[in-house]
């Protein structure tokens, strides 16, 4: 059996730039539930950014924004929109492992590097990844802080949360032609295995198309699906996201949940908008997915998809964007023994996208 040369233990957080952090928290306390933590601002002696941390369950963000017009974080805000900047992922040892993805090709944007505090020495060290998105290596094995070095604590009285348990799979959006680069980037540069792929024959319309490949670690604790668009009549979600966004980028982040028809009944109490299938997708689906045990009225009644294989079945729903660009949107999931990603639910969902796209001009 081959040595795992990048152990990651999972994800340690997601961060996004973006034009007001204040106000970006303030969001995502109030709709999705997560309760802020900790904070890094003026008021810590930063006189760059600010920077909330947002937790729920497993499921840790960081919103960041700049306070001067010419800092990276501005940049990356006014060419991109809010979106993310950063997938950090927990190790044992980020100078082995920048060492080591360096070896067989990564580009080192930060080496390792300690900061310390009187809670401990948080370590971390950053490669490039698509477009302006980079991977960012985290070792707090010796930290017992907030959450690093130049954070205070915050009184967590945020708003109660929704259920979201776990980040399930993070996805990126590549150019045409960049989906295999990146998918043998993943393999030979983090040691990662292709779990699937998926053409423009199981993601396509009449109008547009996708076709994506799925990567995964060694532990299959981190998923990476990377989407590029395929030739079709009409410009596909992709595109539109390639032309919003100014470049690739992360799409999607799919979150867990034990109870999905609590989550999305309080999402939605919350105002939090998703995509709806055609109604037409629930006449067909119990031949589809054969015997579940599920509420198939509840399932219609919130607009949540179901898929079936091998291994088991998954039910799963995405959120409509969620700032004003047609960029960064949420999905979440919960799983019942499948380890797939729903492709009995593309046609729908794309039908569901295109339908969006039209209303914004963008089809």
């Amino acid at each position: 059996m081959t040595q795992d040369f990048l152990p990651i233990k999972g994800y340690d957080h997601i961060e996004f730039y973006v034009g007001n952090a204040k106000q970006a928290a303030h969001f995502y306390d109030k709709t999705f539930g997560f309760t802020p933590v900790a904070k890094s601002g003026m008021e810590t002696g930063n006189r760059e950014r600010a920077s909330y941390v947002m937790q729920q369950g497993n499921v840790r963000f960081v919103f960041s924004s700049a306070f001067t017009p010419d800092s990276a974080i501005a940049r990356h805000a006014a060419l991109h929109g809010d979106g993310v900047k950063a997938i950090a992922l927990s190790v044992g040892d980020v100078e082995a492992a920048l060492r080591e993805t360096k070896s067989r090709g990564a580009t080192v944007l930060k080496p390792a590097t300690p900061e310390e505090d009187e809670h401990g020495t948080y370590i971390t060290g950053e490669i490039k990844y698509a477009g302006d998105t980079v991977f960012r290596f985290v070792d707090r094995t010796s930290y017992r802080g907030p959450f690093a070095p130049g954070y205070n604590a915050i009184d967590a009285r945020g708003s109660t949360g929704v259920g979201l348990a776990a980040i399930d799979h993070v996805v990126t959006n590549v150019y045409l032609g960049e989906m295999d680069y990146w998918a043998d980037w993943y393999a030979n540069v983090m040691g990662f295995s292709k779990l699937a792929h998926f053409t423009d024959k199981d993601i396509s319309t009449e109008y547009s198309a996708l076709m994506s490949k799925v990567m995964e670690n060694g532990t299959g604790k981190c998923k990476f699906p990377i989407n590029e668009p395929a030739d079709g009549k009409k410009k596909s979600q992709i595109d539109e996201y390639l032309d919003y966004y100014y470049g690739p980028g992360v799409q999607h982040i799919a979150m867990s949940t034990g109870n999905i028809y609590d989550t999305v009944t309080e999402l939605r109490r919350r105002d939090i908008d998703f995509l709806r299938v055609p109604d037409t997708y629930y006449d067909a689906l119990r031949e589809r997915v054969g015997d579940v045990d599920e509420d198939w009225d509840k399932l219609q009644e919130l607009g949540i998809l179901v898929d079936k294989d091998e291994d088991g079945y998954l039910l799963q729903i995405f959120t409509h964007p969620v700032q004003d660009r047609p960029t960064l949107f949420f999905e979440v999931i919960e799983r019942h023994g499948s380890r797939g990603f729903g492709i009995g639910n593309f046609k729908a969902l794309f039908v569901s996208l295109e339908k969006e796209q039209a209303i914004r001009g963008n089809l």
